[in-house]
């Protein structure tokens, strides 16, 4: 594990004061770091979520609510409810998403309570990420669909990968300092993403999970990548 990664069990510590420090400026920082494709990333896990009925949402580890306000604008008829453990993000959050302080590890539903489960780049943030799937599981309805927007460790193609890493490992801490005033914060994003598990593995997650009809669609030259599966009638 890298040096600047905290252990097990102070990562949720850790990950807590880190998203406090930087509330203010993060949407503003992932505009600058993704040139604005985060905007259209999040439309298509709008669209993912609302096919079928989507009547209740939930977006876990919300933060500042803009995943959840473009499932609104995609289907405004939807409920989205958006939970995260971190005060200052969640004061940043629209209260049409009625933004709700709660642990991903725990969440505060009764079982199969939701149409469709969404979260953006929390995965690899949670101290166990296989129990986070398995309690976003949990409360997804019988036919609802789960879906995980979230950074990878690298894009298959061998030309992009250093690219990609030199960007994230070397630009990504240096506008970090300057933007948002934290190099720490946006050191940890890209040695939390090395890190963290690839697509194919983290589809393998969701099938033990329980889901069925994954699939994966990878981004911005593979850098980004959608994870989704369905959870099977009953």
């Amino acid at each position: 594990m890298s040096a600047v990664l905290p252990t097990q069990a102070d990562k949720p510590r850790y990950v807590a004061a880190m998203f406090d420090r930087i509330a203010r400026r993060y949407d503003l920082m992932n505009t600058l770091m993704t040139a604005g494709q985060d905007q259209r990333w999040r439309r298509i896990v709008s669209e993912l979520a609302t096919r079928g009925p989507s009547a209740w949402i939930l977006d876990v580890g919300t933060g500042t609510g803009r995943l959840g306000e473009a499932i609104r604008h995609t289907n405004g008829p939807s409920r989205v409810v958006g939970i995260d453990f971190t005060e200052g993000m969640l004061r940043q959050a629209s209260r049409e998403i009625h933004p709700t302080r709660a642990d991903a590890l725990r969440l505060p539903f009764a079982d199969e309570q939701f149409d469709a489960v969404v979260s953006a780049f929390v995965v690899r943030n949670l101290a166990d990420a296989t129990s986070g799937i398995a309690e976003q599981v949990r409360v997804l309805r019988p036919g609802g669909r789960l879906i995980v927007l979230e950074t990878t460790p690298g894009p298959d193609n061998r030309v992009a990968r250093p690219l990609v890493r030199l960007y994230f490992r070397r630009i990504v801490p240096l506008l970090g300092g300057l933007i948002a005033g934290d190099p720490s914060a946006y050191t940890y994003l890209p040695e939390s993403t090395l890190a963290f598990l690839d697509p194919a593995r983290l589809a393998t997650v969701l099938s033990a999970c329980g889901l069925s009809d994954i699939s994966v669609r990878r981004l911005a030259l593979g850098s980004v990548a959608i994870t989704s599966g369905r959870k099977p009638q009953t």
